[in-house]
Formats: structure tokens, C-alpha cells, sequence
């Protein structure tokens, strides 16, 4: 249930009204717009009576939420919601721009990829320190090793840091040292471990599972701001269809139709849903042109040699590319890079 409040109501028909739902067994979430003041009604409320609140003289309208997501919903939440990263800005006419290797292989591995992709307009750094592969035997990662050597070149290039958190054990380290918390597809509906995120002060990147549609995608970032942590970035990375060419199918849909139904940013990783390099940057391309807030593109200095997807990396130089084409762009659809 939604309750709009009319333009010009006082803080005290807020506080007014506020009390009178959660004298009703409710929380509330309260969002206050340039034009309009909402109050999000969250719980049980089947057995309520919208009149109770329609008799107010500063309620404007109530309201019903069909969709089983509250916080997430853009009904709740009118306008874009803009999540900070340590100074950098994802949502709102901002355009993350989010590169770097698909595993952390060593610090000078990784500062020379840093470097190169910041020169080209990049603003935060991706680097896998925990690696969830399919294979026990394949590469995992270099663990605290490469979360150091991620935040050492954080200290050296001034580029915020995105990682991928696997397991609750590591959970205060990353929130101490990580800017961007990356949950993976395959977590995605571990919903212990996004309950636990709700208590964390870091901002959190939410990729989609494999096989999610959009409502279990979106109620799971549910899980994380029902817990208490409302700075929830989506990443659509592609899902698993019958076509077996591309690793992933990119569901370029997904990003107006979580504009719709959210007021979440919306990230895009084309490197994990090709798979291919080649098609990185026209899938880039169109997901900028649809909306997204956000890239997330696989970077490496030598991919031939790479220990972690390197037929779906770029190459410095190739990158760079990429982002002038993204750039022409970008200020077509309202995006500042």
C-alpha cells in the first residue's frame, strides 16, 4: 500500500500519518520527491481499510502495490535512485564505467590494466580475487592475496574497487576494504548471505542468476534493502537460453523493464554474456542506448595468456575504442561520462 501525501504537506501531517500506519502493525518507508511525499506501507496490510488513511486531509491518494516487492519498487520510489561509490556516482544520468580483469594475476598485471582503462574514462575498477568457477580444477583466484593487490592499486591509481564476495567468512574484510560489493549469479538467491549484506554500509552489485526472471532478480535485491542496505545496483550479465553460440543470451530487454518496474540503476556486463570479445562493444553500444547506468567490461593486458575468460577480454587499446564509440553516445540518451 502507497500513501500520497499532498503537494505542500507539513513535516507534522508526515509525522501525523506516519503514526497512524505504524500504530497499525506497519513499517513505513518515506520518500520525498520534489513534487510529492510518499509513504511506503510495509507488511501485512490485506486487513486494512484504505479509508482509515483516504479521511486525512493531507492524504492526496492511497494506493495498492500488486507486485510482491516493496522497497525496490518504483512506485515506492518515484525517481531514480543514485548509489554512491566512494565519489563515484552509478544511476540518475550517470555512467559508471567499470573495467579491469576477470581474475587478479598479480599487482603489476593489474596496475598496468588500471591504468590503461582510467586513461581511457574508466572510474572503477573490477577484479576477481574469489573466483566461482565450474570446474574444482580451473583457476579460483588468489583470495587475500588479490584482494590486497586489488586495494594496492586502488592507493596507486585512485580507482574504486569491484569484487566479487562468495562467502559470509569474508564478509567485515570486504566491507572494510571493498567500495563495490559484487554478488555473483550463482548467489543470487542465496538469500543468508544477501540478509547479511542488509547490515553492511557498502553498496552492492547484484548480478542476475542464470535461469532468474526479473521478479526473483529484483525480490532478491529485496532481501538486501528489507535488511537494512538500500544502495542496490542491478547487473544483467546475459541468461541461459538454448543457444549454445554465445556463452549467455544478453537480455537487453531487462534494462527498460527494470526501469519501469524499479528505481534501481542498472548495470551492464557484456563480456560475460557473449563471451566473445567481438561482441563486447556493440552489445555495449546498445545497452547504453537502451539505458543502462552502467558497464561492466573485462579488460586484459595479454588475454591470450589470461587465467580466466580471456577470449572474452579486451585489450587495452581496444577498450579504449570502445569507450570513445560510448561516449558519442552516451549524451544522446541523457548520460554524463
Amino acid at each position: 500500500m502507497i500513501i500520497v501525501l499532498k503537494p505542500h504537506a507539513t513535516k507534522e501531517q508526515l509525522a501525523h500519518v506516519d503514526k497512524l500506519v505504524k500504530d497499525r502493525g506497519l513499517d513505513t518507508h518515506i520518500v520525498e520527491g520534489q513534487d510529492m511525499t510518499i509513504i511506503g506501507c510495509i507488511g501485512d496490510t490485506t486487513m486494512i481499510d484504505p479509508k482509515l488513511f483516504e479521511v486525512n486531509e493531507a492524504v492526496d491518494k492511497v494506493m495498492h502495490v500488486q507486485e510482491p516487492y516493496k522497497l525496490a519498487n518504483r512506485a515506492f520510489h518515484p525517481e531514480d535512485s543514485i548509489v554512491d561509490v566512494s565519489g563515484v556516482k552509478i544511476g540518475g544520468d550517470h555512467l559508471a564505467l567499470i573495467a579491469g580483469p576477470c581474475s587478479v594475476e598479480s599487482y603489476e598485471q593489474v596496475l598496468e590494466i588500471a591504468q590503461a582503462a582510467k586513461a581511457s574514462g574508466a572510474n572503477l575498477l573490477r577484479g576477481g580475487a574469489f573466483k566461482p568457477r565450474t570446474s574444482p580444477y580451473a583457476f579460483q583466484g588468489l583470495g587475500m592475496e588479490g584482494l590486497d593487490i586489488l586495494c594496492a592499486v586502488r592507493e596507486a591509481t585512485g580507482l574504486p574497487v569491484v569484487t566479487e564476495l562468495m562467502s559470509p567468512n569474508y564478509l567485515d574484510v570486504f566491507n572494510e576494504r571493498v567500495d563495490l560489493i559484487q554478488i555473483g549469479a550463482r548467489n543470487m538467491q542465496n538469500f543468508d548471505l544477501l540478509k547479511q549484506l542488509g547490515q553492511v554500509d557498502r553498496p552492492i552489485l547484484l548480478k542476475r542468476g542464470l535461469n532468474a526472471t526479473y521478479e526473483e532478480w529484483i525480490m532478491s535485491a529485496e532481501y538486501i534493502m528489507a535488511s537494512g542496505n538500500e544502495n542496490v545496483i542491478l547487473c544483467e550479465r546475459g541468461i541461459r537460453t538454448f543457444e549454445t553460440y554465445t556463452r549467455n543470451t544478453l537480455d537487453l530487454q531487462s534494462i527498460p523493464v527494470l526501469k519501469r518496474l524499479t528505481h534501481l540503476p542498472v548495470v551492464v556486463d557484456p563480456s560475460h554474456a557473449g563471451g566473445k570479445w567481438w561482441l563486447v562493444e556493440p552489445m555495449a553500444i546498445a545497452a547504453v542506448a537502451a539505458g543502462a547506468d552502467g558497464l561492466m567490461i573485462e579488460v586484459h593486458n595479454n588475454p591470450e595468456c589470461a587465467l580466466c575468460d580471456g577470449a572474452q577480454s579486451l585489450k587495452p587499446k581496444k577498450y579504449d575504442m570502445v569507450l570513445n564509440s560510448i561516449k558519442q553516445i552516451a549524451p544522446v540518451v541523457g548520460k554524463q561520462v
